[in-house]
């Protein structure tokens, strides 16, 4: 394993009882964020898949993060000290209080480098492009947030997806929303191939009424 100079290596070991009561009220909420950030394996990612006990998928993620190098394990902390994450999973409040990792350092040079600069000197943010790349899973799970329980409609109705395969669906995700609007997003991507775009995407979830709220998924247009 590669030198861990942010010890979240460390952290993870030392907060995992707290970690595993923090996360397990939606353990696949979580592995599905690790699996799209490329965090785990697909061997790795199925075994914790397979898992019933959501305790137990937890702490199997735990223990293979604790075996990636420095930038996975960083990868993973930032992830679980996201807004959406700490929303979620209150119990990660914790997290905001241990040291800053490398991203924030980062972020703090950056600045300080910045403000010494004339104004017309600092970098000004460039403007959204629109992107024409291929819809990666990442950005299904995002897009998964954003539909609601009405997914079924959308499904038949935006994406085509058969009445058949959207009931089998929910039988192998009982309870689990997010995963169900993931798996028929993803079945999407696989039927369309080479036209399963961004763009193309956010077109048809923002052209049928009610499919999402308005401006929720525009970063479908934002370079990958």
């Amino acid at each position: 394993m590669d030198g861990d100079p942010a010890g979240g290596t460390r952290i993870i070991q030392k907060f995992k009882p707290q970690l595993i009561d923090a996360l397990r009220g939606d353990a696949d909420f979580v592995l599905q964020h690790c699996h799209s950030l490329g965090l785990l394996s697909e061997r790795e990612y199925e075994h914790v898949k397979a898992t019933a006990v959501p305790s137990e998928k937890v702490r199997d993620i735990l223990d293979y993060m604790m075996k990636k190098n420095s930038e996975c394990v960083q990868i993973f902390l930032d992830l679980l000290k996201e807004n959406e994450m700490q929303e979620t999973f209150h119990k990660l409040g914790f997290l905001k209080k241990l040291p800053q990792g490398r991203q924030e350092t980062a972020e703090k040079k950056t600045t300080k480098r910045q403000g010494n600069l004339p104004a017309e000197e600092v970098p000004l943010k460039q403007p959204r492009k629109t992107s024409s790349g291929m819809v990666t899973e990442k950005q299904l799970m995002l897009v998964a947030r954003h539909i609601g329980s009405s997914w079924k409609e959308v499904g038949r109705a935006v994406l085509e997806s058969s009445s058949t395969r959207l009931e089998q669906i929910m039988e192998e995700n009982p309870r689990n929303l997010r995963e169900c609007v993931f798996t028929m997003l993803r079945d999407w991507t696989m039927r369309e191939r080479e036209k399963a775009t961004a763009d193309r995407l956010h077109s048809l979830l923002t052209q049928e009424e009610n499919a999402v709220v308005p401006g929720s998924i525009d970063f479908l247009l934002e370079d990958n």
